[in-house]
């Protein structure tokens, strides 16, 4: 059996019809998300009590958090001025407008923590906080300290 050519044209426009609603769907979410970002208070910082850039460490050590013009809600608890802290190790951060992940390299303190104790294998390692909102989602603009260096003895 072969197709018309107008049976073709209608195929090719439903199959473009459809991906084009897709592309809008998928659009309007990543804007809806971008949009929903919470603001960050103007000078709000967050960075390292310990360790420090450069310091050596033992394998298991606690990492101290410090947090400046903001506050600390557990994940889940919707609160203006607030967030709650993540540790990136070995890693950089990803896009601002999606959610933080949840995996070896990026640790949620998603109780509210200001302080976890962390086991890295010896050699050199980079840290870097960074602030989430409720839904794990970076602030606007992100509340993320300078990476620090740090070498596992």
């Amino acid at each position: 059996m072969t197709s018309s050519p107008t049976t073709s044209s209608r195929s090719v426009a439903a199959v473009l019809a459809a991906l084009a609603a897709c592309l809008a769907i998928s659009t309007g979410a990543a804007a809806q998300t971008a949009a929903a970002r919470r603001q960050a208070p103007p000078g709000a910082q967050v960075y390292f009590h310990y360790p420090l850039d450069g310091l050596r460490v033992p394998e298991r050590f606690t990492v101290r958090i410090g947090l400046r013009n903001m506050g600390v809600a557990p994940a889940g608890i919707d609160q203006a001025r607030t967030g709650h802290h993540h540790l990136l190790i070995d890693t950089d951060p990803g896009p601002p407008d999606q959610p933080i992940p949840s995996d070896y390299n990026n640790i949620h303190l998603g109780n509210g923590q200001t302080e976890v104790i962390v086991t890295l294998p010896k050699g050199r390692h980079t840290l870097q906080l960074l602030l989430g909102d409720h839904r794990h989602i970076p602030h606007n603009p992100p509340v993320m300290s300078q990476k620090i260096t740090v070498y596992v003895r």
